[in-house]
């Protein structure tokens, strides 16, 4: 699985999952630190981390395992590194403050409306 296959298919288990607001920006041309970039927020501290079990565990079966978890205690935000893949989820709240989609907002903005159902 290449890493746009791998942040589609972590924005596809988001939104199965209820996950609101979902993004997924291609940053390889910015920034060293990954090459996909996926931000999705829960509606409760509690879904927040239903939603980061839901991809751990899905990508886990698929043959994908985190690298790395931060902020699992907190009750606002939960980052996941799969290494060409980072995933943020946020509390509504947390989201606003931290605004990542302003600060990465020179990145490009990946088509995922199939995943979602938008047209």
């Amino acid at each position: 699985m290449n890493s746009l296959q791998e942040a589609r298919e972590i924005a596809k288990i988001l939104s199965e999952h209820k996950g609101l607001d979902i993004n997924v920006i291609k940053i390889d041309d910015i920034s060293v630190l990954a090459d996909y970039m996926v931000i999705a927020t829960g509606n409760s501290s509690t879904h927040v981390k239903s939603l980061a079990d839901y991809v751990e565990t899905d990508m886990d079966s698929k043959g994908v395992s985190v690298s790395h978890i931060e902020g699992y205690r907190s009750n606002s935000w939960i980052l996941l590194d799969y290494v060409d893949v980072i995933v943020h989820v946020f509390s509504d709240e947390s989201r606003k403050y931290y605004d990542l989609d302003r600060l990465w907002e020179d990145g490009e903005a990946v088509d995922i409306s199939d995943i979602l159902g938008e047209e």
